[in-house]
């Protein structure tokens, strides 16, 4: 049971990061047209390679994207935020799943 408690923290961490990185291009994309928005961009998945390879503690930190500044000093490029979209999107729908085999084992043992 102890993997099990040990996966499922890790997960959650990973989970919580794909939420903040979704929140940050949220933000992102609704600042397009902000003169001088800087575009956020998550960083969680290094810091939970480290946390796991070395026995450490992960952190989701947040970071400026850097990308050049448009005219109006706006880095924002909706393609760019587009594509990092749909890549949360696959990174939070297999954490999920994952989540699920995990919980339907533990049901599994539970009832067996």
């Amino acid at each position: 049971m102890a993997n099990a408690a040990e996966a499922i923290g890790i997960l959650r961490f990973a989970l919580n990061g794909t939420v903040a990185q979704q929140k940050a291009i949220a933000n992102n994309i609704a600042n397009l047209n902000v003169p001088g928005y800087k575009a956020e961009q998550v960083s969680f998945q290094k810091s939970l390679a480290s946390a796991l390879s070395q026995g450490g503690n992960a952190a989701i930190v947040s970071k400026y994207e850097q990308l050049a500044p448009g005219v109006n000093g706006n880095n924002v490029a909706l393609p760019t935020e587009t594509s990092l979209l749909l890549k949360n999107n696959l990174e939070n729908q297999t954490i999920d799943n994952a989540l699920t085999g995990q919980f339907t084992l533990i049901a599994d043992a539970i009832q067996a």
